[in-house]
C-alpha cells in the first residue's frame, strides 16, 4: 500500500501514533505544515491518505486541511485519527468522533481516536490551564463509568497510555 500519514502534534503523541502507522503501513509520515505546502495534487499518487491531529476540545486539531481536500480523494482508503487524552472506552469519545466526519464524508472515509496521554510540560500556558480546569471538573462528576473514573485519577498529573495497538482498527480498514 503506498500511503501517506499526515499529522499534527503538540505534545507528541500524535507523532508517535503517525510514525508507528507509517512503519506498519509501510508509507511516509509527513506534518501538517509540510501537507499544506505542497498541495493537493501532490497526494494523487497515494493510495491512502491518513490524517492525524490531536483533540481539543471535541474536535480534531487542523483537520480542515483534511476534509476539504477529501471530495478530491475519493476513491482513495481515507481515514481520520484523533489522538487525546481520554481514555478508550471514555463516556464522550463515541459523541465526540461521530461528529469528525459528516454524513457525506461518513460514506467514504472512517474516523478512529487513539489514546494517547497528557504532557503538562509541553502543553502551552493557555491549554495547561484548561486541562487543570477540565481534570477539576472530572473530579468534581460522580460516575459509574469505570473510564470516567480512571480518567479522573490519571489527568491530575502527566501521563502517557498510548500503545501501537490502538493502531490495529486503522491498519485493519486500509487493508480492507
Amino acid at each position: 500500500m503506498n500511503a501517506v500519514i499526515v499529522y499534527a502534534s503538540q505534545t507528541g503523541f500524535t507523532k508517535k501514533y503517525a510514525e508507528w502507522l507509517a512503519e506498519r503501513t509501510g508509507g511516509e509520515a509527513m506534518e501538517i505544515k509540510e501537507a499544506e505546502s505542497k498541495g493537493a495534487e501532490y497526494f494523487d499518487k497515494y493510495d491512502a491518505i491518513v490524517y492525524g491531529g490531536w483533540a481539543n476540545t471535541g474536535k480534531v486539531v487542523k483537520s480542515n486541511w483534511f476534509t476539504a481536500n477529501m471530495p478530491r480523494w475519493k476513491g482513495k482508503k481515507l481515514a481520520i485519527f484523533c489522538v487525546g487524552a481520554s481514555l478508550n472506552g471514555g463516556s464522550h469519545i463515541d459523541d465526540m468522533m461521530s461528529k469528525v466526519l459528516d454524513e457525506e464524508q461518513s460514506k467514504y472515509a472512517k474516523a478512529f481516536y487513539c489514546q494517547g496521554g497528557l504532557s503538562y510540560e509541553k502543553l502551552s500556558l493557555g491549554s495547561r490551564l484548561a486541562m487543570k480546569a477540565y481534570a477539576a471538573i472530572i473530579k468534581r462528576n460522580k460516575t459509574d463509568n469505570e473510564a470516567d473514573k480512571k480518567m479522573a485519577e490519571l489527568i491530575s498529573d502527566s501521563f502517557d497510555v498510548s500503545d501501537p495497538k490502538y493502531l490495529e482498527p486503522i491498519i485493519e480498514y486500509l487493508n480492507k
